[in-house]
């Protein structure tokens, strides 16, 4: 029993750690085109929907997750709905490395949520790593009123939020899909971007570049979600914010992105919280 836990554990510890990885190239995919925030949620929605139903049929899970498409699942595909709302046009107000180091508040958001609804109390350290990582995204608050950057950074603790909540549903509920949850959260937010924004007028070479982003994200949705259901959330939450060294970094390489000094202050006191975190386990 033991060692079936300890796989269990580690099967989802690499999940998430995959999840993380590919999710630290969002905002370079974002920021990296000239397209809007609407147009890109489109694209993104239908190529990320698309590639992850695909998958599902090739499995042969499609129906049978179809077919439980209530409750739990359709609180996660709301969920998430709500947070890719945020998510891009947070890159294209913020940096990336502000956006990606404000995720690091989950870890207290989804120990709080947990511990609200289902009692479930996280460690001493966990929660002391969680406070010091809120610590670190304060810092990285003061700094926005400065740059501007203060409306970009609202949105990504949003999408913080509702990425906690998904992680507590996934705990609550672990045998709640993933895949097709994921599929109907960017089929949801189609309509919405054909509405608010202009799809037609992307170029065809931007709309391939948004349709890998929606490759890399509906990669990361899933290994997230699987992932999720075999950690707790407050452990869940803390191995994803391992995306942001690499975001930033990405960010520097690619995008000629420096990182403001509030920020690389408040990320590297998040990246220790993570980081003394994990010795907890």
């Amino acid at each position: 029993m033991a060692q079936e836990l300890a796989m269990q554990r580690s099967t989802g510890v690499m999940l998430v750690v995959v999840s993380a990885v590919v999710f630290s190239a969002a905002g370079i995919f974002t920021k990296g085109v000239s397209a809007g925030a609407w147009e890109i949620v489109f694209w993104r929605g239908l190529a990320a929907a698309g590639f992850t139903l695909t998958y599902l049929a090739m499995r042969g899970s499609l129906a049978a997750e179809a077919r439980v498409f209530r409750g739990p699942s359709v609180a996660v595909a709301v969920l998430g709905a709500a947070g890719t709302a945020a998510f891009i046009p947070a890159f294209k107000l913020s940096s990336v490395a502000n956006v990606s180091m404000i995720y690091a508040a989950s870890p207290f958001l989804a120990a709080a949520l947990a511990w609200v609804f289902i009692r479930e109390r996280p460690g001493l350290r966990t929660l002391m790593a969680s406070a010091m990582a809120c610590g670190g995204v304060a810092v990285i608050f003061w700094g926005s009123g400065v740059s501007g950057y203060l409306t970009g950074d609202l949105l990504a603790l949003w999408m913080t939020l509702m990425m906690a909540g998904m992680m507590v549903i996934y705990r609550i509920w672990p045998e709640t899909p993933a895949g097709f949850p994921a599929a109907m959260s960017s089929l949801f937010l189609v309509p919405l971007g054909a509405t608010f924004g202009n799809p037609l007028s992307v170029s065809m070479h931007e709309i391939a570049v948004i349709l890998l982003f929606g490759l890399f994200f509906a990669v990361a949705s899933v290994t997230l979600a699987e992932g999720a259901r075999r950690l707790p959330p407050a452990q869940t939450a803390l191995l994803s914010t391992l995306e942001m060294p690499l975001a930033p970094l990405l960010a520097w390489v690619i995008l000629a992105e420096v990182p403001a000094g509030q920020t690389a202050i408040g990320g590297v006191v998040v990246c220790l919280a993570v980081l003394w975190s994990q010795r907890e386990s």
